[in-house]
């Protein structure tokens, strides 16, 4: 049974016969894979204990504070399969929760007014027509006789359904490989990809204003990858990887999607070079995993970028 968190922290104490019972940063590499817990983790609200003191797998009731700023209590295991596998914000905060599936009252059935009643008029005494006349007057006003069955309605033009290999037109004909302009590229998603552009321009010459890759094989739905950086001297695609703003980046199906990113550049003669952060852990051989953009990171990547293409090679286009 969960238990506060100063009985809990006493009770270690003795067991252990510590003062402290668990260091700072003991249990940080098993909360790592949580990166959002670990910036809603408040220290204030919890004895001052670190989020790395604090077994993943303890019974004790925790505080939260999530990124709306709903302050609110679980505890670790709580926490850590409140996500699931689509990991919404939504899902990390019970009160997020309820906010974005609010409950449907069930309706109250109400007693209907009385009907008035209908007032009929009576109906008007009409011409006399015969057969031959009723039919004339049908034709006038376009309708057919009575008798006659009724027209059948012209069957409905299905839409065509969309293919699943259905592909872009818009990629120019070019080799595979080959580095170009693209009119289907998203812009920039971030400012930290910029700043690492321009840091790497810096640093080393390489072609700009490219920013797709023809492949040999479509990608969803283009015949072209875009990457954050490519370096075509090299041949060397940079991705900055982060969790993004509420841990939904670059994790479950969308990491499948980066692997699968990777084959088709490595596959067009690319090398692919990806800087993960967040706690993000490397996909590829060549990977940078840090703590985010800093001041090393630019010599790291051309560390990295000397072990794919060369010493000599890339030390030909520093700046």
């Amino acid at each position: 049974m969960a238990e506060p968190i100063e009985s809990w922290w006493a009770r270690r104490q003795r067991s252990r016969a510590a003062e402290v019972p668990y260091a700072p940063g003991a249990y940080r590499d098993a909360w790592a894979r949580y990166p959002v817990l670990v910036r809603q983790y408040r220290p204030e609200h919890n004895r001052g204990l670190l989020l790395s003191q604090v077994p993943p797998a303890a019974d004790v009731w925790l505080t939260w504070l999530c990124d709306v700023g709903h302050l609110f209590v679980a505890t670790p295991d709580e926490q850590r399969h409140r996500p699931g596998r689509e990991r919404r914000r939504s899902s990390w905060c019970p009160t997020c929760a309820e906010l974005a599936s609010p409950r449907r009252l069930p309706a109250v059935p109400m007693d209907p007014a009385p009907k008035r009643p209908r007032e009929v008029a009576a109906p008007r005494p009409g011409p006399v027509v015969d057969g031959g006349e009723r039919a004339a007057l049908l034709r006038r006003v376009g309708m057919s006789s009575p008798s006659a069955p009724p027209a059948p309605r012209a069957p409905r033009t299905a839409r065509a359904p969309r293919r699943r290999d259905q592909v872009c037109d818009r990629t120019p004909d070019l080799p595979v490989g080959e580095a170009f302009s693209s009119a289907c590229a998203p812009p920039p998603a971030s400012a930290v990809e910029e700043q690492l552009r321009a840091d790497l321009s810096a640093a080393i010459t390489f072609t700009a204003g490219v920013n797709a890759v023809r492949l040999a094989r479509p990608f969803f739905e283009h015949v072209e990858a875009w990457p954050d950086v490519l370096l075509p001297e090299l041949r060397v695609a940079v991705e900055y990887d982060s969790t993004g703003r509420h841990g939904l980046e670059h994790v479950g199906h969308r990491e499948e999607a980066d692997r699968r990113k990777d084959r088709a550049l490595r596959s067009a003669g690319w090398e692919v070079v990806r800087v993960r952060t967040g706690g993000l852990e490397a996909l590829g051989p060549h990977d940078l995993v840090v703590p985010g953009l800093t001041r090393s990171t630019v010599p790291q990547l051309l560390d990295v970028f000397r072990t794919v293409r060369g010493d000599l090679y890339v030390d030909a286009w520093l700046r």
